[in-house]
């Protein structure tokens, strides 16, 4: 399999499923800006408030590359399905997906703790011009199963297990699959910029069985108390190299 252009949006990306791509990396003379909403901001509204900042930037809607939900809960895998559906009508509308070919990159979680009322975002990226712009990418979020299976609950990793070496068996295959991806831009560990795991199950002895190991602790974690968002899965993880990062 190989990357995959989105030219109108200066990025390429890695093919993956429906609801997002596995990855998207900048386009020489473009890099990647990452915005993160001070509180989480529903999906329609946000929506609406990513159009604005990208036309005030002078952005086309198709320089939107990645993004980071937050659900009230698991779903479902029929539920998440429907929810998919409703989130590609507006990616359809901005003319960055046609088809089944979606090339943003995208991680959706739940809080276990003050979760929201309804999906929404947390964060999203997007590309700028810039002809001495460093490689920059972002990784989407992957839990513990492989994507384009009939199903998720036949193949998730060690299911309905939670205990320590199950959590740890997971780890590895989330983290192998971040290598994986980031392998298509030549991208390792020590490229990035920035790590992020979603867990409620303690991670510390991860960080010297498995994190460490792999370099993926360079620059510490962003340890998010939130839950994957299917039902079934429990550990997922995310990573990105961007150095331009702001708060709207």
């Amino acid at each position: 399999m190989q990357t995959k252009t989105m030219a109108a949006g200066g990025y390429h990306y890695i093919p993956g499923v429906m609801q997002y791509s596995a990855g998207v990396a900048a386009l020489d003379g473009y890099r990647i800006v990452r915005a993160r909403f001070f509180d989480v901001v529903p999906m329609e509204e946000g929506f609406e408030r990513i159009a604005t900042h990208l036309r005030e930037i002078g952005r086309p809607l198709q320089a939107f590359c990645a993004c980071e939900l937050r659900s009230p809960g698991q779903f479902t895998e029929e539920g998440f399905a429907a929810f998919n559906t409703l989130y590609a009508e507006t990616l359809i509308a901005w003319n960055i997906m046609e088809g089944d070919d979606n090339p943003v990159a995208r991680s959706n979680i739940c809080p276990e703790i003050g979760a929201p009322e309804e999906p929404g975002f947390h964060a999203f990226c997007y590309t700028v011009k810039d002809e001495d712009a460093p490689k920059t990418f972002a990784i989407a979020g992957s839990g513990e199963v492989p994507e384009g299976k009939a199903n998720y609950r036949d193949h998730i990793v060690r299911p309905g297990e939670t205990g320590p070496d199950a959590i740890r068996e997971k780890a590895a295959f989330v983290l192998d699959e971040m290598e994986r991806r980031m392998g298509f831009f030549g991208g390792k560990w020590a490229d990035t910029t920035a790590a992020q795991i979603y867990s409620v199950h303690d991670i510390h002895t991860l960080i010297e069985t498995e994190l460490g190991p792999r370099g993926a602790h360079r620059n510490g974690f962003s340890w998010h108390y939130n839950r994957p968002p299917i039902v079934g899965l429990e550990y997922e993880m995310d990573c990105r190299r961007v150095f331009d990062e702001i708060i709207l």
